[in-house]
């Protein structure tokens, strides 16, 4: 079985190649960003734009299935996100329609719920994106529904924040702090639950939409940790595991908020808007329906995740130490943060 895994050079991508690899698939990578991992020979490598249909075309050669991970993430500008999420997903189902691709598997995101007015989640809750991102990801699935009138099969998964090997990104800014022995800042008193996500599980996840009977995953899925308990709870499970007898400290939510907003618009916040102000929120979903549905079954609760990520990031700090961006894959700038970190 041939799989093309479009965004294979990022950190969802990885992860879903190397479960790919261990279940003796073939695979190809389409991704704008060199493949530069150990796996590079046992794959087949395109370098690419999704937006570009000419690419599209050559990638869909002799595949059978897709797996859509690739996405301009929210620290993109505007318009990357919105042409990388619209325009590309519509080219990729075009084209794989026109090529009779047996499964078409979109990795889309709890971000479409927006900021919620109760919990759990379900998946026939009003989608209502907030910002660039979470705008783009509802328009992708409006988009992935029309396909599936034409009778393409077409797996809808929409994962909480996901951790693992080779993520860091906002994570990284944990971390650091836990790495060098500082408490940790918190919007917010913390006794929200935020639920996460493994890696792992979520590919367990996109595998079962492989294999399983089609008119059983042609369906959405919300997919999350079965376990989590309040994010000062799970958060401090990392800086207890770092061994530095630091706490969560917490920060007046609204007057950080604001100061957030305002640093944002001097482009030194470490956060961008959706994630500073939802992270004193609850935010959760019922995956009850993958379970029943797929015999989706977490691993990992909050705790192990954040834990194995964080024993991941110890191992291969040197690789990445000096390095920053607006990926996954590399830590994100701390900005402001740089100088509160003396306070802590």
């Amino acid at each position: 079985m041939n799989i093309l895994v479009t965004g294979g050079s990022g950190f969802l991508g990885i992860n879903i190649i190397r479960h790919l690899l261990n279940n003796e698939y073939t695979v190809t990578s389409l991704d704008i960003a060199d493949f530069d991992y150990p796996e590079k020979s046992k794959i087949n490598e395109i370098k690419g734009d999704i937006r570009n249909r000419e690419i599209i075309i050559n990638s869909l050669e002799n595949i059978d299935m897709v797996i859509h991970c690739a996405m301009a993430l929210p620290l993109y500008d505007e318009k990357e996100i919105l042409t990388t999420g619209i325009d590309g997903t519509t080219i990729l189902l075009e084209e794989s329609l026109k090529k009779k691709i047996k499964r078409f598997i979109h990795i889309s995101s709890t971000a479409v719920y927006g900021i919620p007015d109760h919990h759990p989640l379900y998946e026939t809750d009003k989608l209502d994106g907030v910002g660039p991102y979470g705008k783009a990801k509802v328009k992708e699935e409006e988009i992935c529904k029309e396909f599936r009138k034409k009778g393409m099969i077409l797996p809808i998964i929409r994962p909480k924040s996901f951790i693992g090997p080779e993520r860091l990104g906002v994570f990284a800014l944990l971390y650091d702090w836990a790495y060098t022995g500082h408490s940790f800042p918190m919007i917010g008193n913390g006794k929200n639950r935020y639920q996460l996500l493994d890696v792992e599980d979520l590919c367990d996840c996109i595998n079962s939409c492989l294999i399983l009977d089609e008119k059983v995953v042609n369906d959405t899925f919300n997919i999350g940790a079965k376990e989590y308990k309040t994010m000062r709870e799970d958060y401090q499970a990392v800086l207890d595991y770092a061994g530095h007898g630091k706490k969560i400290k917490s920060l007046p939510e609204m007057p950080i908020i604001l100061t957030l907003r305002f640093l944002e618009v001097l482009n030194i916040s470490p956060l961008y808007k959706w994630v500073y102000e939802t992270a004193s929120k609850d935010s959760f979903v019922s995956i009850e329906k993958a379970e029943k549905l797929i015999g989706y079954k977490p691993k990992f609760s909050n705790k192990d995740a954040l834990i194995r990520n964080y024993k991941w990031y110890l191992e291969n700090l040197e690789s990445f130490q000096n390095q920053s961006g607006v990926s996954h894959r590399v830590p994100w700038k701390q900005g402001i943060l740089k100088l509160a970190k003396m306070f802590f």
